[in-house]
């Protein structure tokens, strides 16, 4: 039962980010106007907008004036519920569960718009970093300490540490192709992520990303003929297994450094 209603908020919670989604890379409010489709503009009632559920009796489509509704609205609803249900189980009701929640919300909405738009949104890394400061000072766990002044001292050099490693990498980049080779949102994402997670975990992201995201760059560059990729859901898929697998990852690494 307790599993059945976390899946049910976090896909409630889905259907906010979707919002979110949609929105922010358009510079709209997340708060008004309400929910509309849209090709119609027609205001989406209630009960047509229940998570999952609607989707399925509308058949993918607005009821008003039967224009195709995008899949990524039911898949983010889908793996926002499997990501409260997954975190509950892993790491019960938990100052764990509370940060992972948090951070793999951010990191779900940043990975679609990056997909969708090529853009990596402030209005999202940069609260981020500061729920990452926060939590790491609340629950200093997060960060292998005990007092909540350690936790944030931490979080916050995994946040510069985080950012420094790619600022740095997107410098020599630029220097060696003569051209942008990373961008500032993915500056900011990996920033967000070291707030969360540490340097050591900041570090393990940036050499883990690169090798999550070389199957697509081999398809794009040689299929496609596309030069680029977007680099930031790597990031976070890095950072989400670097979230629940890190500790065992990082104390094997780095056995005498805390």
């Amino acid at each position: 039962m307790i599993g059945f209603l976390l899946f049910s908020w976090g896909a409630i919670f889905g259907s906010f980010l979707n919002v979110c989604i949609h929105r922010l890379p358009r510079d709209q409010s997340i708060v008004t106007p309400r929910s509309h489709c849209p090709k119609c503009k027609t205001p989406i009632q209630w009960y047509d907008n229940v998570p999952i559920i609607s989707y399925l009796v509308l058949r993918g489509k607005c009821r008003e004036c039967h224009a195709p509704i995008s899949w990524r609205y039911v898949v983010t609803e889908i793996l926002s519920g499997c990501v409260w249900l997954f975190l509950w189980l892993h790491f019960d009701f938990s100052g764990w569960f509370i940060a992972g929640v948090t951070l793999f919300s951010i990191l779900l909405a940043l990975s679609i718009i990056d997909f969708e738009t090529g853009y990596l949104p402030d209005v999202l890394t940069f609260p981020g970093m500061g729920l990452g400061l926060i939590l790491s000072a609340a629950y200093p766990a997060l960060q292998g300490r005990e007092g909540w002044f350690d936790g944030l001292i931490s979080s916050g050099i995994g946040l510069v540490a985080g950012g420094a490693i790619l600022l740095v990498t997107g410098v020599i980049g630029n220097l060696i192709f003569k051209k942008e080779s990373m961008g500032g949102g993915d500056i900011k994402l990996l920033a967000m992520i070291g707030a969360f997670l540490g340097w050591q975990g900041a570090l393990l992201v940036f050499f883990l990303s690169p090798i999550a995201a070389l199957p697509l760059a081999l398809y794009e560059r040689y299929v496609r003929k596309e030069e680029t990729i977007p680099f930031g859901p790597f990031l976070a898929l890095a950072g989400a297994g670097m979230y629940l697998f890190g500790d065992t990852v990082v104390n094997f690494l780095f056995p005498t450094i805390t």
